[in-house]
């Protein structure tokens, strides 16, 4: 029997411009109760951000690393698409990006999914 993994994140690019926006798809396959998911995202060796701009083509202004989406806010839909960017400028050739993703029910973090790209100079 195969377990589900409950969520996963997904970029359809691995390397991004500096500069560029950064489009990454979530999908929700837990099956059971959940009361958000959340969204963490760190740039490796700095304290540099990245803004959150857009959830479900639906634009928002969101300047934190973690962003919360509340259940009743997503819906029945299973995918989320969100647009994220950052001003920031790798030290070297390129600075590794590490996007996690949780399902959370009554504060405890049920399923989760990381992902690395890497900003390029």
């Amino acid at each position: 029997m195969t377990q589900v993994k409950g969520v996963s994140i997904f970029f359809p690019q691995n390397e991004i411009p500096m500069g560029h926006d950064i489009h990454g798809t979530i999908s929700i396959d837990y099956p059971g109760r959940f009361d958000s998911v959340v969204i963490n995202s760190q740039i490796e060796n700095s304290n540099d951000i990245l803004r959150f701009t857009s959830i479900n083509e639906r634009r928002i202004n969101y300047p934190y690393g973690r962003l919360a989406i509340l259940k009743d806010d997503i819906g029945t839909t299973k995918t989320l698409e969100f647009i994220a960017n950052t001003t920031h400028t790798p030290r070297d050739r390129y600075s590794n990006v590490k996007f996690r993703v949780a399902i959370i029910q009554e504060h405890k973090e049920i399923a989760y999914d990381v992902s690395y790209i890497k900003i390029i100079k």
